[in-house]
């Protein structure tokens, strides 16, 4: 097959883009995200037929943040859209004339990195995204895993704190609410209110006060050392690597790529990630170590990787 369309459905916009079999986008077209459901479908048609203009397209991949079905056509729950049992491959199939393929964001963002970044080379990965919540994917014998009904590798909502912090879910003590652009946010903001003066440089960057900081603010802060970033950031890390370690336990990978926002400030959060991945490994002064990597390809690799996927069919 040769070139599909990829689609990434974002909080404010929808990006559509051509892909060719290398990995390559050749062509985007970006709309706004309408606040409805059905106007979400418009738009994902609207973006497709755009990007495909002049290109002979023969399939199209669409990442949703959701619970997908295991025939990847309905999207049976949406967090941050009211998607119940939704029939998405049908209706956007009915406008575009075109095979669509729906999978969940962070399945399509671990099968790019996998097939065209950090992933080439490996047989068995296993991806995690730290945005503002935690997701995963799962690739074993280069085959991506997504479980009997196609919900699988949901990590962000494995309680690792027994009667923890309420999360988003309705469940209480997930990871994700310990490892994530969120949880990053709160210990920044506990910390600064605890020991102020050890966060001048944060406090500065918002509104002097610890309500005011924001995410890009405990990132600057901590490229600049500050003290309540920096720690900030190995809290997380922490969270992450120990994850990671119980991840290991159950899957075994040659590597474990870790992509999403908080993933872009490199060796700042990888290398404590690293370090709590080792601390926590059952047996690791015996057993081989997966290797952790960072993600290559950005916020392209849903796009990519839903392209990719509407081409093995």
């Amino acid at each position: 097959m040769g070139l599909t369309i990829g689609v990434d459905i974002g909080g404010t916009k929808i990006a559509a883009g051509v892909v060719d079999e290398e990995g390559n986008i050749l062509d985007t077209h970006k709309v706004p995200t309408p606040p409805t459901p059905e106007g979400i479908v418009d738009a994902i048609s609207a973006a497709v037929s755009e990007a495909g203009k002049g290109h002979s397209i023969e399939a199209v991949g669409i990442g949703a943040a959701g619970y997908v079905d295991d025939k990847r056509a309905t999207v049976l729950f949406a967090p941050n859209i009211d998607w119940r049992h939704e029939p998405l491959k049908d209706k956007v199939e009915q406008r575009v004339g075109l095979p669509v393929v729906v999978e969940n964001d962070a399945n399509a963002a671990a099968w790019g990195e996998y097939r065209f970044g950090a992933g080439q080379g490996h047989e068995d990965v296993i991806c995690i995204t730290l945005g503002t919540g935690l997701g995963g994917g799962i690739i074993i014998g280069n085959k991506l895993r997504r479980g009997r009904f196609g919900v699988a590798a949901e990590f962000g909502h494995i309680r690792v704190v027994p009667d923890g912090l309420l999360c988003g879910c309705g469940s209480q003590g997930c990871w994700e609410q310990y490892a994530s652009g969120r949880a990053l946010v709160r210990y920044a903001k506990q910390r600064a209110n605890a020991t102020p003066e050890r966060a001048a440089i944060l406090l500065g960057l918002g509104d002097g006060t610890p309500e005011g900081i924001e995410g890009k603010h405990v990132s600057q802060a901590a490229r600049a050392g500050d003290a309540v970033a920096v720690d900030s950031f190995r809290e997380l890390a922490r969270w992450a690597g120990a994850g990671l370690a119980d991840l290991a336990s159950l899957f075994d990978p040659s590597a474990f790529i870790v992509g999403g926002g908080v993933s872009d400030e490199g060796d700042l959060v990888l290398d404590p990630i690293r370090k709590s991945f080792r601390r926590w490994l059952i047996g690791g002064q015996w057993r081989p170590h997966a290797q952790v990597l960072a993600a290559q390809l950005g916020n392209k690799a849903g796009l990519v990787g839903a392209a990719d996927l509407a081409r093995q069919g």
